[in-house]
């Protein structure tokens, strides 16, 4: 016999409500086993979050979190930007060029116009 709508609604809030007693259970394990851990090797909150903090704002009652990763430390994994570069080529208008990546239009109608890029080159 199938079930009703009404049935199957009430076997879904029964599952998730022992679910969630499950979980509980579960989580009061592992922070007892945490601490367990804790204590054994004496770790302090400095160890398990980083060196630095956040303090709690003034007014406020807040657990401390561990500080979020700085510009310069994910920064200094990331290379250095290169800068421009020194021009090697020009146009005579002002226009120039390092020689690297693609060819500038400028540079491009120079060569058709029958220059070559000696022509162009820096001295």
């Amino acid at each position: 016999m199938a079930k009703s709508l009404k049935q199957v609604l009430s076997q879904i809030e029964k599952l998730q409500k022992e679910a969630e007693a499950l979980r509980a259970k579960e989580i009061s394990g592992v922070v007892a086993r945490i601490r367990e851990a804790i204590d054994h090797y004496g770790l302090t909150p400095e160890e398990l979050f980083g060196a630095t903090l956040q303090r709690p704002r003034a007014g406020r009652k807040a657990a401390a979190k561990p500080a979020r990763a700085t510009a310069t430390a994910t920064t200094a994994k990331r290379k250095a930007p290169r800068g421009a570069g020194t021009p090697k080529y020009h146009d005579g208008a002002g226009r120039t060029w390092t020689g690297v990546g693609k060819r500038p239009t400028w540079f491009k109608d120079a060569l058709a116009a029958g220059k070559t890029a000696e022509d162009l080159l820096i001295r």
